[in-house]
């Protein structure tokens, strides 16, 4: 059975003060695999920032089903949502979002905190998932006092302590430098073989490569995906920017006909 399915899915926003409404997505299909990782692509206002906000439960669709282990997460109540995010979803952001006043640790801990969790089971998961990540000796620092890539690391270890079934990353190397990137994309690599499913959306053909599967979104749909299969990494990524350059002509050309 697949992990994350979308049906039919739908967006549309009518302004409040009137205009024309904005159908952000039109119909999207699409379904997630166990231990599959997925990159989504498209053009600034493809609608992909907007479907990952309703897959991690912040925004809700104007019509069609999305199912995460089959929980139809229309359903779930308002008042369980944050919960249901904590226990199921990890999140990886651009900007790390971790919080300065804390210390990495309790970064890391915060969702097993909110989760009422005994002391010695934290610390235990903490230990296991700083290891695995290179960070250990960075649990008593704070934030600001780590590059930007240990920022990261730390923001992938709060996304995995909890155990989520899905892993979702909003342009996660964009705040990056290529080096620390770099390491971070070998790292998503290395927790997806062990069995972490991961959602990527990105603008970077790079992070992207290393996915399994590349979806491209594109006015509202999804327009085309590509399989790497027994791909390298450097195929893949010949194969996404052909892709996206034929996505771009084909914009400059419904544009030139519009004019």
């Amino acid at each position: 059975m697949s992990l994350l399915n979308v049906e039919n899915l739908k967006k549309t926003y009518i302004p409040r003060f009137g205009g024309s409404k904005v159908e952000a997505l039109k119909d999207v299909n699409f379904s997630v695999e166990p231990g599959e990782f997925i990159a989504i692509m498209g053009e600034s206002g493809s609608g992909k920032t907007t479907l990952l906000n309703i897959l991690a439960t912040l925004d809700n669709p104007t019509a069609g089903q999305v199912y995460l282990n089959g929980q139809n997460l229309n359903e779930i109540k308002s008042k369980q949502l944050s919960d249901f995010r904590r226990d199921n979803l990890g999140f990886v952001f651009q900007d790390f979002n971790l919080l300065d006043t804390f210390t990495v640790e309790d970064n890391i801990l915060l969702p097993l905190v909110l989760r009422g969790e005994k002391y010695n089971q934290m610390r235990e998961k903490l230990l296991d998932v700083s290891l695995k990540l290179g960070i250990n000796d960075l649990l008593k620092k704070y934030p600001y006092e780590v590059s930007g890539g240990q920022k990261q690391r730390v923001a992938v270890a709060r996304a995995l302590i909890t155990n989520p079934y899905l892993i979702l990353a909003d342009e996660p190397t964009g705040a990056l430098d290529s080096k620390s990137s770099d390491e971070l994309l070998d790292l998503f690599s290395k927790i997806n073989e062990i069995g972490q499913t991961i959602l990527m959306v990105t603008h970077s053909v790079k992070a992207a490569s290393k996915a399994q599967r590349v979806l491209f979104i594109k006015d509202g749909k999804v327009f085309h995906q590509i399989h790497k299969g027994n791909n390298s990494d450097h195929d893949l990524y010949q194969k996404i920017s052909d892709t996206l350059v034929m996505l771009s002509k084909e914009s400059e050309n419904a544009n030139q006909l519009l004019s």
